[in-house]
């Protein structure tokens, strides 16, 4: 028996844009028919990495246009993790993602449930932040019965 209510989730998710995890992730959800609204950072790169110097000015110090709009984008993402059920961090393996490890970081800080996604061969790497996690996934699949379980309580 499952004990549901109406309530909808809020889920944060972080990390690598160059797969189609996200849709993956929301199309599993959809299929699985649980509450939630989905959150993000703003995943148009060239987008988050200008709209410091697009918003309040150019800078010839490419340390303070990155400076600009790593703020700019923080009042986003902070407000979406501070206001999430859930965080999910995917890490993946073509860049450093030096932003969703302070995400995740940031999440377990303010008393968030961390769920992390990536392949194996990062565990060693990824230790400190697994072990603030309340999950490690491998699989988009792996996440979505995390929610199923923990949003209807139910495990079939």
């Amino acid at each position: 028996m499952t004990y549901t209510d109406d309530r909808v989730w809020t889920i944060y998710l972080s990390g690598e844009i160059h797969t189609e995890w996200r849709k993956d992730l929301a199309r599993g959800i959809k299929k699985a028919d649980l509450g939630v609204d989905i959150t993000s950072a703003v995943l148009d790169h060239e987008d988050s990495d200008k709209c410091g110097t697009d918003i309040l000015g150019p800078e010839e110090n490419a340390f303070w246009a990155d400076h600009k709009g790593a703020k700019l984008n923080a009042i986003r993402n902070r407000n979406y993790i501070e206001t999430a059920d859930i965080v999910i961090v995917r890490f993946g393996d073509k860049y450093k993602q030096w932003n969703a490890a302070f995400d995740a970081g940031f999440a377990v800080a303010n008393e968030k449930p961390l769920i992390t996604l990536h392949a194996p061969d990062l565990n060693h790497a990824l230790k400190e932040i697994d072990a603030a996690a309340l999950a490690t996934c491998e699989t988009v699949e792996q996440v979505v019965r995390i929610l199923e379980y923990v949003i209807d309580g139910d495990l079939d």
